[in-house]
């Protein structure tokens, strides 16, 4: 499988690992936070170098009961960001993470390369038609809600599904607006509990049935910290244990917030999956 980033073909038969750069201030993992330029360079910098193949911006907290800003609020602290990296790494592929079309379109025009949505589109009717404009790749992920209430909205008649239907719905929308490169995102801790997202990781090889590239985002999360009973900062080891699940399950890009750990678990799971 391959995706068309800024007119360079990224080829996903070998996975793929996603840096995350959160811009905001309440992020549940306080080491992904860049709260200054300096910070913001650094952390690229050294994901870059470790070997991240994107890196995912953030600037709107998506976590469980995060409080909700403004677009301009969410704009203020994305396109600096934007332009500084790409000042600073030109070559650099930009995944913007937003829900909302009209912070999509001044992040692509600023040089974002992909589009990351925790809502596939269900929170803005004007998104599909922004990525089908810009014909970048777009990440849909499955969520119930928003951010606000996500947490009780986790019942389900059959939970994998009830989340393919919904995939199945959302490709069909994002197809029938022309999008070209789609890339699927079971939302792991998005109106999901702690049992859900083991049931869920447990079966992800039925993701395959989409034939889509499947990413897979549980580095640090109340899953792994809250099972174990540490905190997100102890929360590494736990992280490549189920990245290396995934992997062999099917994930084809992982993203993390430790860099370098992913690219080695992808260099010695790919010697016993291959």
């Amino acid at each position: 499988m391959f995706i068309n980033c800024k007119g360079t073909l990224i080829d996903l038969s070998q996975p793929k690992v996603m840096g995350i750069i959160n811009l905001t201030p309440d992020s549940f993992y306080s080491g992904s936070r860049s709260s200054s330029e300096k910070d913001l360079l650094s952390t690229a910098e050294r994901m870059l170098h470790e070997g991240a193949d994107f890196l995912d911006l953030g600037a709107y907290s998506s976590r469980p009961g995060a409080v909700d800003i403004s677009v301009e609020e969410e704009l203020k602290r994305l396109l600096p960001a934007v332009e500084t990296l790409l000042k600073h790494f030109p070559e650099a592929l930009l995944s913007i993470d937003t829900f909302r079309s009209e912070v999509a379109g001044k992040a692509i025009q600023s040089g974002g390369a992909i589009i990351n949505d925790i809502s596939a589109g269900k929170l803005d009717e004007n998104m599909m038609k922004t990525v089908a404009k810009y014909q970048v790749p777009y990440i849909m992920m499955h969520m119930k809600g928003t951010p606000q209430n996500m947490k009780d909205l986790n019942q389900y008649d059959d939970l994998l599904g009830d989340v393919l239907f919904y995939f199945s719905e959302r490709i069909r929308a994002a197809r029938e607006h022309g999008i070209n490169d789609l890339i699927i995102d079971p939302g792991f801790g998005f109106a999901k509990n702690i049992e859900q997202n083991y049931e869920m990781l447990s079966k992800l090889q039925l993701f395959k049935n989409l034939e889509l590239p499947l990413l897979v985002g549980v580095s640090r999360k109340s899953m792994i910290w809250k099972k174990l009973g540490i905190t997100p900062e102890e929360a590494l080891n736990g992280t490549t244990v189920l990245n290396s699940f995934a992997l062999a399950k099917g994930a084809q890009i992982l993203r993390v917030h430790d860099v370098k750990e992913a690219v080695d678990c992808i260099k010695l799971s790919s010697e016993l999956i291959n």
